[in-house]
């Protein structure tokens, strides 16, 4: 048996206590008002670089501005672009928005994606990647929020978080750690797991002064135990 092997089922229950020890923490999430797989699509696109606020603002600019989906594919690029102004990156969200509609309707022949219900979560997952724009992130967002069909988003959040926890490999990628914090946690645990950890990432474990004596994990995190190790030996 190799190392990896020996690590797993040890991995595998670290994070169902990150789990438990997060929902007792912070509670049951709960995700916004569920959206259609199209709808998911462009609001996640349009989170992208920026925050919930801004994607939002953006999301109801555009559904304010154009009356249907189809609307915003046949627009002019500098209306589309106006309209997404306040999730930034517009000039390279709005073209990519609408190209992405576009091959959708020259596929399918319309802009309806609720046959995605009926395939696997892999192929689902394939085909919504295959579009410029639409990576790893993205495709678990659709997956996981709108179609019900268990996947693990990992955002920035996830993975710095992962990373000090050592949930993964510190030279990881972020695309590496879809598939293999998906198979640290429980399926049916997803949706929640993500949320909390994102909301530890964003309240505490903060990028560059994480508020270590109030986490609920520091003595589940790797890195915590490492520097308080280190500073008891000076």
């Amino acid at each position: 048996m190799g190392l990896e092997e020996q690590l797993e089922p040890a991995l595998k229950t670290k994070a169902q206590k990150v789990y438990e020890r997060l929902v007792q923490y912070f509670g049951e999430p709960h995700w916004r008002k569920p959206l259609s797989p199209l709808e998911e699509l462009v609001s996640t696109i349009l989170s992208q670089n920026t925050n919930d606020r801004n994607r939002d603002m953006a999301f109801e600019r555009l559904k304010e501005r154009f009356p249907t989906w189809e609307a915003v594919r046949d627009a002019s690029p500098e209306a589309v672009i106006d309209a997404i102004r306040p999730a930034g990156l517009a000039n390279q969200k709005g073209p990519r928005i609408q190209t992405l509609l576009r091959q959708i309707t020259a596929e399918r022949g319309s802009l309806d994606l609720s046959f995605l219900e009926e395939m696997s979560p892999q192929e689902a997952k394939a085909w919504l990647m295959r579009f410029n724009g639409v990576g790893p992130k993205t495709a678990a967002i659709v997956l996981q929020f709108s179609l019900g069909k268990p996947s693990f988003p990992v955002d920035t959040h996830i993975y710095r978080v992962s990373g000090r926890l050592g949930l993964r490999p510190q030279k990881m990628s972020v695309e590496q750690a879809h598939s293999h914090l998906a198979g640290l946690f429980l399926p049916e645990t997803y949706g929640t797991a993500h949320l909390n950890l994102i909301r530890l990432g964003r309240e505490i474990c903060l990028a560059r002064k994480p508020r270590c004596t109030i986490c609920p994990l520091n003595d589940l995190c790797d890195d915590y135990q490492q520097r308080l190790l280190a500073s008891s030996k000076v």
